[in-house]
C-alpha cells in the first residue's frame, strides 16, 4: 500500500511540475553554467551579498552564486519537483546553509532583501517583473536578465556576446538602444 502512494505522489508531483510552470511562466530551460558565472561576475557579485533566483530550476545558479561568490541564494520555484531537485543539489553539495530553495511564483516573491536579483525569462515576463522589482529593490541592487531585457529600462552594463543585461536600481529608463548609443559615444 505504501508503495502505490509513493508512486502516486510521485506521479502527481511530476504532473504539477510540468502543469504550473506552463500556466505562469515558461517551461525550464537551464542556462549554461559559463553564462551564468559571466552574468554573476558582470553583475558584480560580492561574498555574503544575497541573490534571488526567479523561477530557480535545477538550482544551479544558486549552487554557483553560493559556492563560487560567497553569495546567500535564495531560489523562488513553482515547480515542486524542480524545488526538490535544487534542494538536493545544494545539499550535496554542503551549501544547505548559504541556499534556500522556496515554493512559489516568483511574482508575489519578497524580495526586499535581495542585493541581486537573477532572471532568465522572456521579455513578456520581463514587462510583469518590472514594476514589482521597481517597487520591492532597494537603491543600489541589481538585476541580471539573461536573454530577455527590461524595455523601458537602460541597461547599466550589457555583454552582447552572452546576451546579458545588468541594471542597477532604480532602473534608468531608456532601453539597450540609448545604452548602445551612449557606449558608442553617439547621440540619440
Amino acid at each position: 500500500m505504501a508503495f502505490i502512494t509513493i508512486g502516486l505522489l510521485v506521479v502527481v508531483l511530476c504532473g504539477l511540475s510540468l502543469l504550473l510552470p506552463a500556466f505562469f511562466g515558461p517551461p525550464l530551460v537551464p542556462a549554461n553554467v559559463t553564462r551564468i558565472r559571466k552574468a554573476l561576475k558582470l553583475a558584480q557579485l560580492k561574498p555574503d551579498e544575497v541573490l534571488y533566483d526567479l523561477g530557480a530550476g535545477d538550482g544551479r545558479v544558486l549552487v554557483i552564486a553560493a559556492r563560487e561568490f560567497g553569495a546567500r541564494a535564495v531560489g523562488v520555484e513553482l515547480g515542486p519537483l524542480q524545488c526538490l531537485i535544487a534542494w538536493l543539489r545544494a545539499a550535496l553539495m554542503g551549501l544547505g546553509q548559504r541556499v534556500q530553495v522556496r515554493l512559489g511564483n516568483f511574482y508575489n516573491a519578497d524580495l526586499k532583501n535581495a542585493d541581486v536579483v537573477y532572471v532568465y525569462a522572456t521579455s513578456r515576463e520581463t514587462a510583469r517583473l518590472a514594476p514589482r522589482l521597481k517597487g520591492q529593490l532597494r537603491p543600489g541592487a541589481r538585476v541580471v536578465s539573461i536573454s530577455a531585457d527590461f524595455a523601458t529600462w537602460q541597461p547599466a552594463a550589457f555583454d552582447e556576446q552572452g546576451l546579458i543585461f545588468i541594471y542597477q536600481m532604480p532602473p534608468q529608463m531608456g532601453s539597450l538602444e540609448t545604452f548602445l548609443w551612449q557606449r558608442s559615444g553617439a547621440k540619440p
